[in-house]
């Protein structure tokens, strides 16, 4: 089966494609026979109050697995079934007696501080579809395309500290981490290139001198020309959108602040080295650093862990650096006072079937398998779910991503019963039914 192309992806110019997507919308809506002004309106619809939450959480790390992490190798070892489905490690004990991979010597020793579900469950075996799961909470659908997590939490809370809300580490790989349905303006900043690399910079952070100040004032100018068109009307969602992002743009690369979050030489050499000079290391230890800075949501990918075959050999040239930089990147928030107000999410988009097969592999298995979280509000020490005795089902307390991402929403201070306008016509839930997970909650 073709791997979904997460880690693959590709980095359009913020700023052209930002102006030809919304302007393109507007005419396809005009074909439907439907005025600017009328468009308008309906964007302007008044959505039914709903409960606002208080904030646990400032800011979401979600750390990705991309290509489907095994369970048993990982956060639910069967450590005294057979051979065939236990795999080829002999699992750990931590400190909390709960047994995790035996590639996981350093996460065994932060058990206390973390959550793991062992329950998520859903029924998509494709990678495209797993992974829509994970990053939107709603399954994929022929009709809409849904927005990712990152870009929810940019239109409900926007910019801190002239720093873009939402960044993908290193690149928008996968459609499912974009903005669906809503604006561009909602997307996520791409480095563009690798933290890891020597000769590391971010794309579109310039020194106010290298700046194109016509470019940005004629854009600001057409918009502004538009929305003055427009000014007895309702300000739709759309302008106000492209307004900020105008703004955003412009503040995020002309300033010190925002370069400096984006500036790894910064942090000192031993603490480089302590979360690996590799690109596990490098990539979470810059996400600690932007969501210190104040972006609201980093989501980070790491690795392919699509194992048909030869899963040891995989796993031994990937896990030990996850394991390194994960567990360092809890202890780091931690001893900076940051691990209570930030959330840490490890996710991939399913896990592997419970038998090992021919090829010493193990294939797609969506029934069941394992998230992690840690701080923003979550429990220590804690398991929640389970999964049959040679991790094929869940057990107990099944999870679906749409409970995950209510949680998650929870934590940040979002109300995920809420409604969003879709291009101005249908209001869609920003989680369509779920629950809050409150037993993972401290």
């Amino acid at each position: 089966m073709k791997m979904h192309p997460l880690c693959q992806g590709n980095h359009n110019d913020l700023m052209a494609g930002q102006s030809r997507r919304d302007f393109l919308q507007i005419g396809a809506i005009a074909g439907l026979g439907l005025t600017l002004p009328e468009m308008m309106r309906l964007q302007a619809i008044e959505m039914p109050k709903v409960e606002s939450f208080k904030p646990v959480a400032d800011s979401v790390i979600h750390i990705y697995l991309p290509g489907g992490m095994a369970q048993h190798e990982s956060w639910d070892p069967k450590p005294f079934a057979s051979p065939d489905y236990r795999g080829p490690y002999s699992p750990i004990k931590g400190v909390t007696g709960e047994y995790v991979g035996e590639k996981f010597q350093n996460i065994s020793k932060i058990l206390d501080k973390i959550t793991i579900i062992r329950s998520m469950t859903h029924g998509e075996a494709a990678h495209e579809r797993g992974t829509h799961n994970m990053f939107t909470g709603y399954r994929p659908s022929p009709a809409i395309k849904f927005p990712s997590f990152g870009s929810i939490i940019s239109h409900e809370q926007g910019s801190r500290n002239n720093l873009p809300p939402y960044v993908v580490v290193p690149n928008v790989s996968a459609p499912e981490q974009q903005s669906g349905y809503m604006s561009s303006a909602y997307g996520p900043f791409a480095l563009g290139s690798d933290p890891a690399d020597k000769n590391f910079t971010v794309r579109d952070l310039l020194a106010p001198k290298d700046i194109d100040l016509k470019r940005f004032d004629r854009r600001r100018s057409l918009l502004g020309a538009v929305d003055e068109h427009f000014r007895t009307i309702e300000k739709s969602d759309a302008l106000s959108a492209m307004d900020s992002f105008y703004q955003a743009a412009y503040g995020l690369i002309s300033s010190q602040q925002a370069r400096e979050a984006f500036n790894l030489n910064a942090e000192p050499d031993k603490l480089r080295d302590e979360y690996g000079r590799n690109t596990a290391g490098q990539r979470f230890l810059l996400a600690r650093r932007l969501v210190e800075a104040g972006v609201r949501m980093v989501s980070v990918t790491y690795g392919g862990w699509d194992h048909h075959s030869n899963i040891k050999s995989a796993f031994d040239g990937q896990a030990p650096n996850f394991d390194v930089a994960f567990s360092r990147l809890i202890k780091d928030l931690e001893d900076r006072g940051m691990l209570g107000r930030t959330l840490v999410m490890v996710s991939s988009e399913f896990g592997r079937t419970p038998k090992i097969n021919g090829t010493n592999g193990r294939d797609h298995w969506p029934r069941v398998f394992s998230v992690a979280l840690a701080g923003g509000g979550i429990k220590k020490g804690h398991v929640y779910g389970s999964s049959d005795a040679l991790g094929g089902e869940p057990d107990t307390n099944p999870v679906g991503p749409e409970d995950l991402a209510k949680t998650m929403y929870r934590l940040i201070g979002i109300n995920a019963d809420k409604r969003i306008v879709a291009d101005g016509v249908r209001p869609i839930d920003i989680v369509n039914g779920g629950r809050i997970l409150n037993e993972v909650i401290a």
